[in-house]
């Protein structure tokens, strides 16, 4: 019997694109319900519990019985519409969430998170290499001639810099600013190309002043804006001929990578905190890695599942270490560092998604 099963999504595209890949391999029947935040909760995190008071109920689809045996979500404010759903139904709907959970990790059947995020090796855990999203090639293919006229005339190479924002422990100021107008000046005056940059909502104002200030008359930058209009980004990603991405943007990154374009990660600091906070993270990720290839791996793997219960404000168990991510990705020929020359990417990129379908079915 196939089990009557709910999907949970807000507006974040990047998280609901994973899902969506999940599903898409399930092949079996879902209801989409789709939730909508209250303004105040659009950007500002509500207190993680099992709740529905930080929705918009108005604009939000209907959360009623008969109550789904599963539900797929992903993110902080969809996953506490999913626990509160579970509640209702008696503690009898299980649920799946894709990415670290903001609350207690036991509170869910299956958790999905991809290498950046640190999570203890417990039996409801399983680890993927990269995030589950994908990009529809039509989609591309569609923006790519809707900008063509625009973006063909372009001096070659056509270089992308995709700007995220500020994320522990990464700090985004008027150094990180200067360093992406050189590096705009760098693609004009060495690789004789032209920069194409764009923001994000999360890209600081200091940063948006000084770019729209000193980029390059060669440039051309999109300032994001919340209608979102004639934004580039869909037809860069099927334009551009190399990217550089803001060390924040992990989403952004895969993307890249899944259309197997070159890709150059820019480095961004963390500031005194943040330093201190990549301490915790470097930690996390030694802790909860082991190989289990040895008697000290093996230890490690059993010190890591005890740490998690006694970790009640999740100083370990619950974060992600995005330098490392990095790491992995330079390592395994994915991406290089900005200012290296850019690579066609020949490893063979990992898909964890069979895995990810196996173990949903397990749990009925």
């Amino acid at each position: 019997m196939v089990p009557r099963t709910w999907v949970i999504l807000g507006d974040k595209g990047g998280d609901n694109g994973q899902v969506a890949t999940i599903v898409e391999a399930l092949a079996w029947p879902v209801e989409y319900k789709y939730v909508h935040m209250r303004p105040e909760f659009v950007v500002g995190k509500p207190r993680y519990r099992p709740a529905l008071d930080h929705l918009d109920l108005a604009q939000s689809d209907t959360l009623e019985a008969p109550w789904p045996d599963l539900i797929i979500t992903v993110g902080r404010r969809p996953s506490m519409a999913a626990l509160w759903v579970r509640q209702q139904s008696g503690n009898c709907t299980r649920i799946v969430l894709v990415g670290k959970p903001s609350g207690h990790m036991l509170d869910f059947a299956l958790v999905i998170a991809s290498a950046e995020n640190q999570m203890p090796p417990l039996h409801n855990f399983l680890p993927t290499t990269l995030p589950l999203m994908r990009i529809a090639p039509e989609d591309i293919a569609s923006e790519v001639r809707a900008w063509q006229s625009k973006l063909s005339p372009l001096k070659k190479p056509l270089i992308a810099i995709l700007i995220g924002g500020e994320t522990n422990p990464f700090i985004m100021n008027r150094k990180v600013a200067d360093r992406l107008v050189a590096t705009a000046r760098w693609i004009v005056d060495e690789l004789g190309g032209t920069p194409y940059v764009t923001t994000s909502r999360r890209t600081t104002s200091e940063v948006v002043e000084v770019l729209r200030r000193d980029l390059p008359e060669q440039t051309l930058f999109y300032e994001w804006s919340l209608d979102g209009g004639d934004n580039p980004y869909r037809a860069l990603l099927g334009s551009a001929d190399g990217f550089i991405v803001t060390a924040d943007s992990v989403s952004m990154m895969v993307e890249v990578i899944y259309l197997h374009k070159p890709l150059a990660i820019f480095p961004l600091p963390g500031g005194w905190l943040g330093d201190l906070d990549q301490l915790r993270r470097s930690l996390a990720h030694w802790l909860f890695n082991p190989k289990q290839g040895s008697f000290a791996d093996r230890m490690r793997h059993r010190i890591a599942r005890g740490v998690f219960y006694i970790d009640h404000f999740k100083v370990l168990s619950a974060t992600r270490d995005f330098r490392a991510f990095h790491g992995l990705l330079v390592d395994k020929g994915l991406a290089v560092w900005s200012g290296q020359p850019f690579k066609q990417p020949q490893a063979k990129l990992p898909d964890d998604v069979e895995a990810v379908v196996k173990r949903i079915k397990e749990l009925f």
